[in-house]
C-alpha cells in the first residue's frame, strides 16, 4: 500500500470515528445557542449586533465574531442559524479528526498508538457539542488541529489554529500558549524527519534560531486572544465577555468540575508517570498543554452546562498523547488505561446520551406549544431567553445576566440574581417564563409553586406578584415545564387557561 493511500484511509478512519456519534448525538443542543442564533438573526435583517431588536448592542456572545459567522444562514430566523451551526460544527470537528488520526499515525512505529483513537468515537462530549449549534465543534476542530499540524510538519499553523481557539474561548490561551511553544519541538520528535515547517519535499528551509521560531509560536497563539480583549474593551467597555460577570467563578465548583471531567473524558489514559521520562520534549508539551487547560477550566470555575463543555477543545490533545504514551509504555498499561478511560466514556455515553439526543426535539417542542401563549407579549422575562427567541419577536428581559449588563452587575449567580420588584415595572414586562422544578406542577396560586432555579424562586415569592401575573400556558415536556404568565388587564389573566 503506498504512503498516499494509507495516510488516506487512516485519515478517512479518524474523521469516521469522529461523524458516525457526532450524527447519533446531532439532537443535542443547549438553549445559549439559540442566543448566539439571535444576535445572527438580528445582524442578517441590519438590525445590527444586538439580541432585542429595539435594544441596545450587548455583549452576550462569548466568542466574539461566531454571530457574525452565522449571520448569512440566518435570514429565516434563529432556528435557520441554529441549523446552520450544528451543521458548521459536525463538519469542521469530522475534518479535524481526520488530521488527528494522521499526527497519531505519526506519534511512533507501536501499533499501540492507534489504540488512543478509541476514545474518538466513545466520546459523548465530544460528539455532542460538535453538533451542538454553539461555537463549540469549531473550537474542538481549531484544538485538534492545533496538536495535529505541529505533528505533521506544519508548527507555525498550529499555533496559529491555537490562537483562533483561544479568541473565540478566553479560557483555552494557557493551552494555546503551552501547545504553540511545545510544537516547536514537534517535527523531529513526532518522526516526520526533514519535512520542518514547511511540510514539503526537497530542499530543507534554511534554519532560523530556535528563539525566533517561540516568539513567532506565542505571537501567533496570543496576539488574537488580545486583539479580542481589546475590541471588546474598545465596544463594550470592558475587556472580559459579559458572561464572565453574570456568571462570576467559584473556585470550589471549578476543582469539583475539572475533576469530573479528568475522570469521565478521557485523561485517565495519560496517568503514566514512567513512561512520562521517556517521552521526547513535544509529548510532554502535550501532557503539560492539558493540565494547564484543566488547571484554567477550575480556575474559571467549571461550567453549569452538561457534557463536559470547557474541556471538550483539549481532548483531541488528550487522543494524542495518549497515541506517545502508549508508544512508550508496555502493552498490559497501555491496555489497562485505555480501558479505564473508556469505561469512563462510556458511562457518560450510557448515562447522559439518550437524554442528550432529545434535547433538541423537546426545545422545538416547547415553542411550538408556547408560542400562541407569548402572542401579543411587548416584554418577557425568562432565565432561558435562547428557546423564547425564537418563540417570540418581543422584547426579551435576560434574568441571567447574559446578555443585559444590567442586570449581569446584580448580586447572586446567574441562575439565582436578585432580581428587584420595580425592575418588572421599569422594563415594562407583561409576561413571566418560569421553570418548574422536576416533577413538580403548577399549584395554586401558582405563587406556591416550586421553580427550578433561585431567581425564579424569588421572583414568583415577590410581594404582590400573584396580583400582577396570571398562568396562561404550562408547557407539555415533562422535564422542561414552563409556565407563560401574563400581566393582568382589568383582574384578569391574558391568555388561555393553563393546562
Amino acid at each position: 500500500m503506498t504512503g498516499r493511500r494509507r495516510s488516506l484511509l487512516v485519515a478517512l478512519a479518524g474523521a469516521l470515528a469522529a461523524l458516525l456519534p457526532a450524527l447519533a448525538l446531532s439532537g443535542f443542543t443547549v438553549d445559549d445557542a439559540l442566543i448566539t442564533a439571535r444576535y445572527a438573526h438580528h445582524l442578517a435583517r441590519g438590525l445590527g449586533y444586538r439580541f432585542n431588536a429595539a435594544g441596545s448592542a450587548t455583549d452576550g456572545v462569548t466568542p466574539l465574531g461566531w454571530a457574525f459567522a452565522l449571520a448569512p444562514f440566518a435570514a429565516g430566523g434563529p432556528l435557520a442559524a441554529l441549523a446552520a451551526a450544528k451543521a458548521i460544527g459536525v463538519a469542521a470537528w469530522t475534518l479535524a479528526a481526520g488530521a488527528l488520526a494522521l499526527a497519531v499515525d505519526r506519534a511512533s512505529g507501536r501499533p499501540a498508538r492507534f489504540a488512543a483513537l478509541a476514545l474518538v468515537p466513545a466520546s459523548a462530549p465530544l460528539a455532542a457539542w460538535s453538533a451542538a449549534g454553539m461555537e463549540t465543534g469549531v473550537v474542538a476542530a481549531l484544538g485538534a488541529l492545533a496538536v495535529a499540524l505541529p505533528a505533521l510538519g506544519w508548527a507555525l499553523a498550529g499555533a496559529a489554529c491555537a490562537g483562533a481557539a483561544a479568541a473565540l474561548r478566553p479560557e483555552l490561551l494557557p493551552f494555546a500558549l503551552v501547545v504553540a511553544l511545545a510544537a516547536q519541538a514537534a517535527p523531529r520528535a513526532a518522526g516526520v524527519g526533514g519535512a520542518g515547517g514547511a511540510g514539503g519535499a526537497g530542499a530543507a528551509p534554511p534554519a532560523r534560531p530556535a528563539w525566533a521560531g517561540a516568539l513567532a509560536a506565542l505571537a501567533l497563539a496570543g496576539l488574537p486572544f488580545v486583539a479580542v480583549a481589546a475590541a471588546r474593551l474598545a465596544i463594550f467597555g470592558r475587556a472580559a465577555p459579559l458572561a464572565a460577570l453574570a456568571k462570576a467563578p467559584d473556585a470550589a465548583l471549578g476543582a469539583r468540575y475539572a475533576l469530573a471531567c479528568f475522570l469521565l473524558t478521557g485523561p485517565v489514559a495519560l496517568i503514566a508517570p514512567v513512561a512520562w521520562r521517556a517521552l521526547p520534549a513535544w509529548p510532554r508539551g502535550l501532557l503539560a498543554a492539558v493540565a494547564v487547560h484543566f488547571l484554567a477550566v477550575a480556575a474559571a470555575g467549571g461550567d453549569w452546562m452538561p457534557l463536559s463543555r470547557l474541556v471538550v477543545p483539549a481532548l483531541p490533545a488528550v487522543v494524542l498523547a495518549a497515541a506517545h504514551v502508549a508508544s512508550a509504555a508496555g502493552a498490559r498499561a497501555t491496555a489497562l488505561r485505555i480501558a479505564l478511560a473508556l469505561a469512563g466514556q462510556l458511562f457518560v455515553t450510557i448515562r447522559v446520551g439518550p437524554t442528550a439526543a432529545r434535547v433538541g426535539g423537546d426545545r422545538l417542542r416547547v415553542i411550538e406549544e408556547l408560542r400562541g401563549a407569548l402572542a401579543g407579549a411587548e416584554v418577557v422575562a425568562a432565565l432561558d431567553v435562547g428557546w423564547l427567541g425564537a418563540a417570540t419577536g418581543a422584547t426579551l428581559v435576560d434574568l441571567a445576566g447574559v446578555t443585559d449588563p444590567a442586570i449581569a452587575a446584580l448580586p447572586g449567580g446567574h441562575t439565582t440574581k436578585r432580581i428587584p420588584g420595580a425592575l418588572l415595572d421599569a422594563r415594562g414586562v407583561d409576561a413571566l417564563v418560569l421553570l418548574l422544578a422536576e416533577g413538580h406542577a403548577l399549584a395554586s396560586p401558582w405563587t406556591a409553586s416550586r421553580f427550578a432555579r433561585g431567581v425564579e424562586q424569588h421572583l414568583a415569592r415577590l410581594p404582590g406578584a400573584g396580583e400582577a401575573f396570571a398562568p396562561a400556558a404550562v408547557s407539555g415536556v415533562p422535564h422542561l415545564r414552563y409556565v407563560v404568565l401574563r400581566r393582568r388587564a382589568g383582574g384578569e389573566a391574558e391568555g388561555a387557561a393553563p393546562r
